[in-house]
């Protein structure tokens, strides 16, 4: 296969082309770490405005690896962002593997990492304009907050399948 162009290019993204294969690309080497926060049994979530979506999204507290900091390692960023996005700061994070989220569209992977042990050390909220809504939600009740997000008009990011995923297996 002819190896890819680039069409066109961003600060954070670029669009590749391979054959007649079209594709989006993180440049310079950035990927993402999600967190999966886990406290006194409950799960931190976060909730933000989606450009692309129109709307508010429920999603796991996420953020760029290495996009201000050339060599940021994966579970730096996770403890930063998680920082950023909810105030709490993780005693301990631990990789739980390297994922694609959406392989036909794009090559963008992320770290998913569990965080544990965990102090609030401010409001969160993110930084400069993001308005992230944190919720701290009980493990055994996230399938019902879930849902009712959903009832309410809110996105559902499919990562949270993570925790949906063995309520609704049975």
């Amino acid at each position: 296969m002819n190896a890819p162009k680039t069409a066109w290019k961003g600060k954070y993204l670029e669009v590749k082309t391979q054959g007649s294969w079209e594709y989006v690309s993180r440049p310079a080497g950035v990927s993402a770490a999600v967190i999966l926060a886990i406290d006194d049994g409950h799960v931190l979530l976060v909730e933000q405005y989606r450009v692309p979506l129109g709307r508010r999204c429920i999603e796991l507290p996420a953020g760029l690896v290495a996009d201000e900091t050339a060599g940021e390692a994966p579970l730096a960023a996770a403890a930063r962002e998680l920082e950023e996005e909810t105030g709490y700061r993780a005693g301990r994070v631990e990789s739980l593997g390297v994922y694609y989220p959406s392989p036909g569209m794009t090559d963008e992977h992320f770290t998913l990492v569990r965080a544990t042990d965990l102090t609030q050390v401010s409001d969160g909220g993110g930084v400069d304009d993001e308005d992230i809504l944190v919720h701290r939600v009980a493990i055994a009740e996230v399938p019902a907050f879930i849902a009712a997000r959903r009832a309410a008009g809110i996105a559902v990011d499919v990562k949270l399948w993570t925790l949906l995923g063995p309520s609704l297996l049975g």
